[in-house]
């Protein structure tokens, strides 16, 4: 996997320390964990990152869309100040549990023989190969998921429990002798992350029924709660564990050169410049940094490139 010349290999970074995952094996690089960006000093937040460029080229900061509002303030103002598209902000829609298992995959992959560009590309390829969801003891407060109003009423009888799959495809069911959620085609393992609620269900029955070829446990990030708009829940994650397999699913993708900033990608959008193919005109993503329409409005005037990828990559990759 990669038999080319040695390089610093591109900086993975999570915005808190449970984020982080134990590597997944020998070649999982570790992450970069940029702790309390919005409360301490911007000077001491802006050298950190500048040092992270200079040390490693480039960096993929992989953020949960719960964290507070000015977490993501500061990340853009760093970026902005150090004026470097060196600097990608990837916030996928994935629970918390699902952003750390994302983040550990780009670790696993920042080993490989993969440029910075397709690299974070690889992040919007791979969240479609994860199932993100959680048992949780209320859905009163969930507003991640559709919730009908039978289920809410559920929700003020002591002891109930649901099922709830949020990602790639939203479904919720209360739990009970028949309950089932549909899980992967494709062998994965299980991450269990328990909170205020025992994950008998969980490690019992959905873990079998999933057919999951490993299951460990990880601590539940302190993000997870307010995602999940509980205290009262086990979150958990199926996902590819095997580097071989996820370097194979992102080198079978078509790179190309993005039109504006030149870095080889996969897919539609630049993460680190947020450019899309002149003529593209979809809206999908909101992962990428700075500002998206912006990159869209550079592309005017250009003409498509015919090896940005076929129509069933391109889908694959948006979203």
């Amino acid at each position: 996997m990669g038999d080319g010349e040695p390089r610093v290999p591109t900086a993975i970074a999570v915005t808190s320390a449970d984020m982080a995952l134990p590597p997944q094996d020998e070649r999982t690089l570790p992450a970069a964990v940029l702790q309390d960006v919005d409360r301490r000093p911007l000077e001491q937040v802006l050298a950190e990152l500048q040092t992270l460029v200079d040390q490693h080229g480039h960096v993929i900061v992989v953020c949960s869309q719960a964290v507070p509002a000015s977490v993501e303030r500061r990340l853009h103002t760093v970026r902005a100040l150090l004026e470097t598209d060196r600097i990608a902000l990837f916030r996928p829609s994935l629970p918390p549990l699902g952003i750390a298992v994302l983040a550990r995959q780009l670790r696993q992959l920042a080993s490989c023989d993969l440029g910075p560009g397709v690299l974070a590309s690889a992040g919007r390829l791979l969240t479609h190969y994860i199932h993100a969801g959680a048992l949780l003891g209320s859905v009163a407060r969930l507003d991640r998921v559709p919730v009908d109003l039978k289920a809410h009423a559920r929700s003020w009888v002591p002891g109930s429990q649901f099922g709830v799959v949020a990602h790639p495809v939203p479904q919720l069911v209360k739990i009970g002798p028949e309950a089932a959620l549909a899980g992967p085609e494709f062998g994965t393992s299980l991450l269990v992350a328990k909170g205020q609620l025992a994950p008998d269900w969980v490690t019992g029955t959905l873990a079998p029924s999933w057919r999951v070829q490993g299951l460990r446990e990880a601590a539940l990030p302190a993000e997870s709660s307010h995602w999940w708009g509980t205290g009262r829940l086990t979150e958990f994650c199926a996902y590819l564990p095997d580097l071989s397999v996820l370097y194979q699913l992102v080198t079978s993708v078509r790179r190309s050169a993005c039109h504006w900033c030149g870095i080889d990608v996969i897919g539609d959008r630049c993460v680190f410049c947020s450019a899309t193919p002149p003529g593209y005109d979809g809206g999908g993503g909101n992962g990428s940094g700075g500002n998206a329409m912006g990159g869209r409005d550079r592309a005017l005037g250009h003409r498509r490139d015919p090896a940005l990828g076929r129509r069933r990559e391109r889908r694959a990759l948006t979203g």
